[in-house]
């Protein structure tokens, strides 16, 4: 697969993370790019939520949904976004994190998670850079194989897409 821009009308594609001070609240990163290799980044967002539900077992989207939703608004150009986690959770298509923004926005969502989750069997395997420890994709609103190779595809050479790396950083940046 080639990489390639979002869309023909020049869409954007944003990689988000959400990270919880001890503090409380929620800090949510958005980092936008043109391309859905994420080369070269166009913009960051960051935004702080003041009150966030509990951890749930079984229901971390209502916890991470309402901190991406907002640090989302108002970016109606969006054409794929890249969550840190898994887009469904079986392969079934039991909604995770990445579906039920998918089921929101109605745009692509690939989620690339960083451990391997005990009924997401049908999440792709992908390694990157020299990694040895694959990254487990996922998506919504597209083929997981064809999420595989632009998560392959990406800009970084570390097991981790930069574009992630960088909204885990700014999520996790006080402020």
């Amino acid at each position: 697969m080639q990489p390639a821009t979002c869309s023909a009308d020049g869409g954007l594609a944003a990689a988000v993370d959400v990270h919880y001070p001890a503090t409380g609240g929620a800090r949510a990163a958005a980092v936008l790019a043109a391309s859905a290799t994420f080369s070269p980044i166009l913009a960051e967002r960051v935004v702080a939520v003041d009150a966030v539900v509990p951890y749930q077992p079984g229901a971390f989207y209502l916890r991470e949904l309402p901190a991406l939703r907002t640090v989302l608004a108002g970016q109606e150009d969006l054409r794929l976004v890249v969550v840190d986690g898994y887009a469904d959770l079986d392969s079934h298509g039991r909604p995770g994190l990445g579906a039920r923004l998918h089921a929101e926005l109605g745009i692509p969502v690939i989620g690339v998670a960083k451990s391997a989750y005990r009924t997401a069997t049908h999440a792709i395997p992908v390694l990157r850079g020299t990694s040895s420890r694959p990254l487990f994709v996922t998506a919504a609103g597209m083929s997981r194989d064809d999420a595989a190779g632009l998560v392959r595809h990406m800009a970084g050479s570390c097991r981790l897409p930069d574009a992630l790396r960088r909204a885990d950083a700014l999520a996790r940046r006080p402020g």
